[in-house]
């Protein structure tokens, strides 16, 4: 068994895993606020478009990963200017996780005390105000831990990226250690999937506890 193949394909690997997860966040944690803060009895009140928004996200959640690749190759290739390839398929994993990401930090945020809102309300406070230094400094440790779920989910999605011609330990494991019977190479890539899991898991359980500040 070549071990440079496996580093390649960890490098592979988190070059789609990274990008789409921070893009994700980035997409769907302002979309998370707007469907918290526009729901009936929020800060900002607006049913219509807060059920619009839902129906967009839960639309684009309920749609499996491999088909949202097959359904999103035109778009793909004129947004990343191809539509296979490991850097091609950041795209539709931010499609696929945007919308997760987006009800994940819904549900942060309907975590925090009702209190607190209102009392930043009574005091005057704008509804930024209240999304900056009310939902999102409470919400944290729950923000962070959605943040590594999200990663560990793409990192699963990334293992169907073979589909559009995307590189990675699952396409390692699936091309060369399960087509080809390389065995040794199926069981190493799966492994070190394994650790990579392992390690976000432990880092977000780290830093959720670290900004908790209930248990200081």
């Amino acid at each position: 068994m070549n071990w440079n193949q496996i580093w390649e394909a960890l490098a592979e690997t988190l070059q789609m895993t990274l990008p789409s997860t921070l893009i994700s966040y980035i997409i769907g944690l302002p979309l998370g606020v707007l469907l918290v803060i526009t729901r009936r009895g929020g800060i900002r009140p607006m049913p219509t478009f807060n059920a619009v928004a839902g129906a967009i996200v839960n639309f684009l959640r309920s749609i499996p990963f491999i088909i949202l690749l097959a359904m999103l190759f035109p778009v793909t290739r004129v947004v990343m200017g191809r539509a296979i390839g490991t850097v091609s398929v950041i795209f539709p994993l931010t499609v696929s996780a945007f919308p997760y990401v987006a009800r994940m930090v819904e549900g942060s945020f309907n975590e925090v005390d009702n209190g607190i809102i209102e009392a930043a309300q009574s005091m005057g406070s704008s509804t930024f105000q209240i999304v900056r230094k009310v939902l999102i400094p409470e919400a944290m440790p729950s923000l962070i831990n959605g943040f590594a779920i999200c990663m560990t989910t793409i990192l699963g999605y990334t293992a169907m990226a073979s589909a559009a011609g995307g590189g990675g330990l699952g396409a390692l494991a699936i091309t060369r250690g399960l087509n080809l019977r390389q065995y040794d190479v199926m069981y190493a890539a799966s492994i070190v999937l394994v650790i990579l899991v392992q390690i976000i898991t432990m880092l977000g359980s780290y830093f959720t506890r670290k900004f908790d500040h209930r248990i200081r």
